[in-house]
């Protein structure tokens, strides 16, 4: 099973807000492939904002042998990218971070919907508000995180996200931030000194060839933060399409919060998984697929 197995069946599981799964064990190592699904206890959780709105998430922990879940030795608050051009807590990265790192670095992975934002797993009250309004949403991540008492909180931002991590995430809870495709169209340079002068990691992750911010004029803008780690990443685009690519977001990510751990991540395992089936992919205007795509093991 998937998690902790439910007291009274799998209607008991759903209902406490628990997402159990068979999983099948291979004879021998098999590869770690885009839709893979590695073991993790994934409850579903909700968010209340101190504006009064509710946001639906996912809470994926280490489990032992056993299925129980443990205390994770570090903890990923996620922050989705734009969701008017089909950013959502199931965006491809963060997705294969809930499935892998829970098994894989010990680290636990909280994903959410900002309000207004609609996935599989359900539909945050409110309204896009264009990062304003969102302050909350984030405060609300990390309070989860602390009510829960996980350990070693970071953000950990994509595209949108990272304006919501820059504008908002500067709090004491969290021990620091990494930035995928970071846009820098709604942050601005008194949000950069903000970070700067608290002296919190930055680690920024620029793909070669975005859309918005090359690796160039990353370095220029994120100069005046004299502690930011400004990661240029050859041959990547803004949406990380390509299982190398999502396996270098992982290995970034995993050597700032578990720098005890040997890098890189394995790629293949050897235990229970499962294959999840495809999700439907939110398409922008401008064709965008945060989703991800078929090409995603290229």
């Amino acid at each position: 099973m998937l998690g902790r197995a439910a007291p009274e069946g799998a209607d008991a599981a759903l209902t406490a807000g628990l997402r159990s799964t068979v999983m099948t064990t291979a004879a021998a190592p098999t590869p770690i492939r885009s839709l893979t699904v590695l073991p993790a206890h994934r409850e579903e959780v909700e968010l209340h904002t101190a504006d009064g709105l509710t946001l639906v998430g996912e809470l994926a922990l280490p489990v032992d042998p056993d299925g129980t879940p443990r205390t994770p030795a570090a903890t990923l608050v996620t922050l989705h990218p734009l969701p008017t051009h089909g950013g959502y807590m199931d965006s491809h990265v963060l997705r294969k971070a809930a499935w892998r790192l829970p098994a894989l670095a010990d680290v636990a992975v909280l994903r959410f919907n900002t309000r207004g934002t609609s996935s599989p797993r359900g539909t945050s009250e409110g309204a896009f508000d264009g990062g304003v309004g969102e302050k909350f949403d984030v405060h609300a991540a990390i309070e989860l995180a602390e009510f829960r008492d996980l350990p070693h909180p970071w953000l950990v931002g994509w595209s949108f996200g990272t304006e919501l991590a820059l504008m908002h995430g500067l709090d004491p809870a969290v021990e620091g931030a990494v930035l995928l495709s970071p846009p820098l169209h709604r942050a601005t340079d008194a949000d950069l000194d903000a970070w700067d002068a608290d002296g919190k990691p930055l680690v920024v992750l620029v793909p070669e060839h975005d859309d918005y911010l090359r690796p160039a004029e990353a370095r220029q803008r994120f100069g005046r933060v004299r502690q930011a780690e400004v990661v240029a990443v050859d041959g990547a685009k803004h949406l990380w399409v390509g299982e190398p690519y999502v396996r270098r977001v992982l290995d970034e990510i995993v050597a700032r919060v578990r720098p005890d751990l040997p890098l890189p991540l394995p790629t293949t395992w050897d235990g229970p998984s499962e294959q999840a089936e495809s999700p439907a992919v939110p398409q922008s205007p401008d064709g965008e697929a945060f989703a991800g795509s078929d090409q995603e093991d290229a």
